[in-house]
């Protein structure tokens, strides 16, 4: 089933709304967007971010995406995020998203 407009809307809405210094998973952003999977935030991240703070958006263990990492980890660092051995601190910079409305 195609991704909906809407669905990218809320995606888009939600990486926005990270604060600089602080990071979601694709996860994350799944979940608080009612997304069945992460792999789709992933999708809309690849097709429709470049105006968003994409790097504030990383895997579930902390990695940026391999191809863009040290990009990714300069920019989270420059804002503060506490980085070490090429990973994100989650426990230290994980923005928590307000609770889904429909849970």
């Amino acid at each position: 089933m195609p991704t909906s407009d809407a669905e990218i809307e809320r995606v888009r809405a939600l990486v926005a709304s990270i604060p600089p210094g602080r990071v979601c998973t694709y996860g994350d952003i799944a979940d608080a967007a009612g997304l069945s999977t992460p792999r789709t935030v992933g999708w809309i991240m690849r097709t429709d971010a470049a105006d968003l703070p994409w790097h504030r958006v990383i895997g579930a263990g902390g990695k940026p995406a391999s191809h863009l990492a040290q990009r990714q980890l300069r920019l989270l660092a420059a804002e503060g995020c506490p980085v070490r051995d090429g990973r994100v601190d989650l426990r230290a910079s994980r923005f928590p998203f307000p609770d889904r409305p429909d849970r």
